[in-house]
């Protein structure tokens, strides 16, 4: 299959990165890497997320991100909620897209979030119905397609029944994680493909985070499939506080340079992007995990 013309960059790193980092992150520098990300030409950037401050301390400023932030035209800003409470908190901010998490694995799911996978789906039914009132598109996030720390291999049956579910029940896209990064690419393109045999693939978006090392490849092969939507954490942060050695997401600088590279458009400033992660980087502390990052700062 020929690969797409363009792709869509989803930018987790607000919410997916920040929230597993051992520092607590200033409010305003969550704002100021929102507005600097928003400033390179990405469409999607999800800023934060409204679940419970006692089990996601490092995102308890969610209200005050969102109230921040300086939402460009043709930018989407949406936030992670766990069930109607969040959602209504999360309302109450001011967002206007939300999504919903589960995962494939039910030994994942009851230590993740305390609860089986048809109990999340059953958490999620009310916020859905509350986002269809409220005109509010839904993705839904589906964590370990390609393996579980607890159970490890997760049959691509149980991927798919999450993922048909998530969008029978109105999730306009559905993002396929492999969380703890262990996939490589056949299993990848075969995960995606068995998936795409029951959601269309325009509704389809993949997660993956670079553990192994593997997470560019696995991009390819999904990009072969023909998913156009990637998600990607800028600076490569993040990662699986579960996962043994878990690296972070695949950096978005690296996913962008090889689009570009391949002749597919993103609509994204590479230099620009580069730059925002390494200040990010600096404000953490440390280096950027981005090899792009690195290769385009300043001699």
């Amino acid at each position: 299959m020929s690969l797409p013309a363009s792709v869509r960059i989803v930018e987790v790193g607000p919410r997916d990165g920040l929230q597993n980092e051992a520092a607590i992150i200033p409010a305003a520098d969550k704002i100021e890497l929102i507005n600097r990300l928003s400033a390179t030409g990405l469409r999607t950037i999800e800023a934060t997320s409204f679940v419970s401050p006692r089990w996601v301390p490092q995102l308890a400023d969610a209200a005050e991100v969102l109230a921040g932030i300086e939402r460009r035209p043709g930018v989407a800003y949406p936030v992670l909620v766990p069930n109607l409470q969040g959602y209504e908190r999360a309302r109450a901010a001011g967002a206007d897209r939300v999504s919903v998490f589960t995962a494939a694995s039910e030994a994942f799911n009851q230590r993740n979030i305390n609860a089986s996978i048809d109990q999340s789906l059953a958490r999620f039914e009310p916020v859905m119905a509350a986002a269809k009132a409220d005109d509010v598109p839904v993705r839904g996030y589906v964590s370990t397609v390609l393996g579980c720390p607890y159970q490890g291999d997760v049959p691509l049956a149980d991927v798919t029944r999450v993922a048909v579910a998530l969008h029978r029940m109105g999730c306009e896209e559905i993002s396929l994680g492999d969380t703890i990064g262990v996939g490589t690419p056949a299993k990848a393109r075969a995960m995606l493909h068995a998936v795409a045999a029951e959601v269309p693939m325009e509704a389809l978006a993949i997660h993956f985070h670079d553990t192994w090392g593997q997470a560019l490849a696995n991009i390819l092969a999904c990009l072969e499939e023909g998913v156009a939507v990637i998600d990607s954490a800028v600076a490569g942060t993040g990662g699986c506080p579960y996962a043994r050695g878990a690296s972070g997401n695949v950096a978005s600088e690296d996913v962008v340079y090889m689009l570009h590279g391949l002749g597919i458009d993103t609509g994204v400033d590479l230099d620009a992007l580069a730059a925002t992660g390494r200040w990010l980087a600096s404000r953490l502390g440390r280096e950027t995990g981005s090899r792009v990052g690195r290769a385009l700062a300043p001699q």
